[in-house]
């Protein structure tokens, strides 16, 4: 009987579920190399349905392939992947990999202070820093790749009218606008209707190529729609968001990646200066804490990067098994 095991996490609510045996051979020398490969390949497209879609799993289900590195500079490598595919970034995984690595032994559990877990994920190299306090992780914070606002401004039509938005990279390519502009709020009871505006916003945009990467075909097309609120406290840095990714996928975290890309817009709008911190949260009201740690230039373009706090809990280990006989293999999936 085939079986597969696997270590099950959830970063701000948001699931994520490693696999490190099972995996089939994959071609290519780097982690964004062996997604195309997981992409084009049957076999790790059915491991891929197997573990997350139903019953084994459910169409917000969210996990990563274990990999090798690109070098020998990094402790791992993660193939990320939904209900739809694999993804090129993910923080609330990333967050959840740290402290995986701990648990495992993978890097050393430290009684006070920090220790680094270097992941190469298909957008690039991230590093995330794992806080200890009393020998227990207290949070992991990870340094983003370096993010960019893509556009300002597009509008598009959509079937509540035509609303403006803007494109920002923060690993993947996210379309921002407030909820208030589609007459919806970030609340659980709105979730329905972000999906469905949600999936209009990312379809239109895509339509019309108005988030191509400038070096990276992979990386292009919008990935997520980030609808956004004012948080409770009043203050111009407490945001809510709810983050609607792939085919219709409600993000219960604050989103890492997104988060990211929030960072590069807010600060080239000024609203985020050097030193001050965004306090993310998200429609469950789970928090990320974020801000800018460096700046730079890439592809011609002002960046900044972005560092992320959150924590992650694991919540169960589990060993599923496919009978040959079952003809609802490798699963389904209801939205």
């Amino acid at each position: 009987m085939e079986s597969h095991r696997t270590v099950d996490y959830h970063t701000g609510g948001e699931p994520f579920r490693i696999v490190t045996d099972a995996l089939p051979e994959l071609r290519g020398r780097t982690v964004a190399d062996r997604r195309g490969s997981a992409i084009d390949d049957p076999a790790t497209q059915r491991l891929r349905e197997l573990l997350c879609s139903e019953p084994r799993g459910h169409a917000d289900m969210y996990g990563g392939f274990i990999t090798a590195p690109d070098d020998e500079g990094a402790h791992l490598g993660v193939l990320f992947w939904h209900k739809d595919g694999f993804s090129t970034a993910c923080g609330h995984g990333t967050i959840a990999l740290g402290v995986w690595a701990v648990d495992t032994g993978l890097v050393e559990r430290r009684e006070d202070g920090e220790t680094e877990v270097v992941i190469d994920v298909p957008s690039g190299r991230v590093r995330a820093r794992v806080r200890f306090v009393a020998g227990e992780v207290a949070d992991v914070t990870f340094v983003s790749v370096p993010s960019w606002v893509h556009a300002r401004g597009l509008t598009v039509p959509t079937s509540r009218g035509p609303v403006t938005v803007d494109i920002a990279f923060g690993g993947a390519m996210y379309a921002v606008l407030p909820a208030a502009d589609v007459g919806l709020d970030v609340v659980p009871a709105d979730v329905n209707a972000l999906i469905a505006i949600g999936r209009e916003i990312r379809d239109g945009l895509n339509a019309i190529d108005a988030a191509r990467h400038p070096s990276n075909v992979r990386l292009s097309g919008i990935y997520g729609t980030i609808f956004t609120a004012p948080g409770a406290s009043g203050d111009q840095l407490h945001q809510r968001n709810c983050t609607i990714f792939a085919d219709g996928q409600v993000d219960r975290s604050p989103c890492g990646s997104g988060t990211a890309a929030r960072v590069a817009l807010l600060a080239d709008s000024g609203e985020l200066a050097p030193g001050q911190v965004l306090r993310h949260e998200s429609v469950v009201g789970s928090v990320f804490l974020a801000r800018v740690v460096d700046h730079g230039v890439v592809d011609g373009r002002p960046v900044v990067v972005p560092e992320v706090t959150g924590t992650a809990y694991r919540t169960g280990t589990s060993e599923f098994t496919v009978d040959t006989r079952d003809p609802m293999t490798p699963g389904f999936v209801l939205r």
